[in-house]
């Protein structure tokens, strides 16, 4: 799931090989933290939030139901 966020990541953002994906479990949820150019922060959140929410169900929906997942943009 990391490189599948990666990849998709890679294509919304103006610097592309900035982004860095870091995956691991807290509390028994899946987080993932990302990474990018301070310019690219705003394309991955969207307005209201609705790009990096709708990254959140596209990865909950390949994963199953197995785990809650987290993502967070850090600057």
């Amino acid at each position: 799931m990391k490189e599948l966020l990666e990849k998709i990541l890679r294509g919304i953002v103006k610097h592309p090989e900035e982004v860095v994906v870091m995956e691991f479990d807290e509390e028994g949820k899946k987080v993932y933290e990302i990474v990018v150019n301070e310019e690219d922060v705003g394309q991955v959140i969207g307005k209201d939030g609705r790009t990096i929410k709708s990254l959140k169900i596209l990865l909950s929906a390949l994963m199953g139901d197995s785990k809650e997942i987290t993502i967070k943009v850090v600057r």
